[in-house]
């Protein structure tokens, strides 16, 4: 498939599970992958296209899974997710600014000394200057998970999609690990993947993303150039809309 030399995109919401920083590591941050997901996002932020980023913290803590597993009130566990979030978006950011970059790390929870409170108007600004918004620390809110923050924030920053980068290439019927009879899917609509109970993202931001229809593109973000693929308009993963 011959692709466009022009992205079909104007500005994106790129949503980064915490499990994606790991790497080939068991938990953490690896140094190696924050480098490539670095140059991934500045190949497309040089093409002009307006990027930020929804990242999240399971790499390093699970709020929903601390508070069954360690008995932990499912506040206090999801505000301590929240931080781990932060600590990803700064890894990203270090690795952003260190290619020259521009950046800003915009948080839902007041951490003045390291990061900008959001503030919408604010964050539309930067992405007017062309710098890179992280958003970190989710909605803010307890029980609210960071696909319903990348739900949100797209909204809000009024991008044209939201892409959801995996470990797989796509939406399946079933874990395509556990089950090799699994079907991908290239195009779902948001109700279906309601019905089903797919998973693509919880059902809060999928019936926000229906809503307001804003369309989402999943796939598998370990294979490098997939960013600027998705962002050229090559049918790579799987559109829901």
């Amino acid at each position: 498939m011959k692709l466009n030399k022009k992205p079909v995109y104007k500005r994106i919401l790129l949503k980064l599970s915490g499990e994606a920083f790991m790497g080939r590591e068991e938990h953490g941050i690896e140094a190696e992958t924050c480098a490539s997901f670095a140059a991934q996002i500045k190949e497309i932020h040089d093409m002009g296209v307006g990027i930020a980023l929804v990242v999240g913290g399971g790499n390093i803590f699970r709020g929903q899974v601390a508070s069954k597993r360690f008995g932990l009130e499912r506040s206090v566990a999801d505000y301590m997710g929240m931080l781990a979030t932060v600590l990803n978006g700064l890894a990203l950011q270090n690795a952003l600014e260190q290619m020259k970059v521009p950046t800003r790390v915009m948080t839902a929870i007041s951490i003045s000394a390291i990061a900008e409170p959001y503030i919408r108007r604010r964050a539309m600004r930067h992405m007017e200057k062309n710098r890179v918004v992280i958003f970190v620390a989710g909605t803010g809110n307890p029980y609210f998970t960071t696909d319903t923050a990348a739900a949100l924030r797209a909204k809000e920053i009024e991008a044209d999609v939201i892409l959801k980068a995996t470990k797989v290439d796509g939406v399946y019927s079933a874990d395509p690990v556990k089950d090799k009879s699994a079907k991908k899917f290239s195009n779902l609509k948001f109700i279906d993947v309601l019905k089903k109970d797919l998973r693509v993202m919880d059902a809060t931001a999928i019936s926000m993303c229906m809503d307001n229809h804003l369309p989402i593109v999943v796939f598998y973000l370990l294979e490098k150039g997939n960013i600027k693929r998705v962002v050229l308009g090559e049918k790579i993963g799987t559109i829901v809309q």
